[in-house]
């Protein structure tokens, strides 16, 4: 009996851990359709990874790698949640809204944004000299942040 339910122990937990597990592919079939749009509409470069989080065999989020290093992360229905992209490149406009869009270009012209994170309050945008700046979630620019 004893031995039975060890065994039965180790079923569940293997079973349950292979629920669990992320999971990788290699092209961006596995995406939602929105995220797949948002891609192609918004970057040339080809998926080289994305990464399937998991919860209890569930879909928390999606992390997608270009083959120019840019990051984008979805959440289990496609909706962007970040994006981050090398210091020589810009955000695509897509990412930005309007009322950012014109901050950034009035008080910081010339400098790359390297990456957005969409946040419950708002947005934080990185800038490739290393400032981030919170804004609302109109756009509104908020405080610059440490």
């Amino acid at each position: 009996m004893k031995k039975i339910l060890i065994a039965l122990m180790l079923l569940v937990t293997v079973g349950i851990s292979t629920a669990c597990a992320d999971t990788y592919a290699h092209d961006a079939s596995v995406l939602p359709a929105s995220a797949q749009s948002v891609l192609k509409k918004n970057f040339k470069a080809e998926v080289t990874l994305v990464k399937i989080d998991k919860d209890f065999g569930m879909v928390k989020d999606y992390e997608v790698i270009l083959n120019n290093g840019t990051e984008i992360k979805f959440d289990s229905k496609g909706n962007w949640e970040e994006v981050e992209v090398g210091r020589d490149m810009n955000v695509p406009a897509f990412f930005l809204l309007q009322p950012m869009r014109n901050y950034i270009n009035s008080n910081l012209k010339g400098v790359n944004v390297v990456g957005v994170d969409k946040k419950r309050r708002g947005y934080e945008v990185k800038l490739a000299n290393d400032i981030e700046i919170e804004f609302d979630t109109a756009g509104n620019f908020v405080r610059y942040d440490d």
